[in-house]
């Protein structure tokens, strides 16, 4: 089943439907980085993604060392 969720930037709605499991998932995700209710400029998103792919790259590394580790 698919869930449709939405998000206000720069005064227009974008919509996005998703597996329900992972709509539950961003829709907290996206609490924490966005105004959920009212619009978002355009600054907020891009503050978000940078943060987001931060985070990616954090985890990215500490995968790095644990292979690192497991094949040594």
């Amino acid at each position: 089943m698919s869930r449709k969720i939405g998000l206000y930037i720069a005064g227009r709605r974008f919509d996005v439907d998703l597996e329900d499991k992972f709509a539950d998932f961003l829709e907290i995700e996206m609490a924490k980085d966005f105004n959920i209710e009212g619009n978002n400029e355009l600054k907020t998103v891009m503050q978000a993604y940078v943060r987001k792919n931060y985070e990616l790259f954090l985890q990215e590394k500490k995968l790095n060392e644990l292979f690192d580790k497991l094949n040594s």
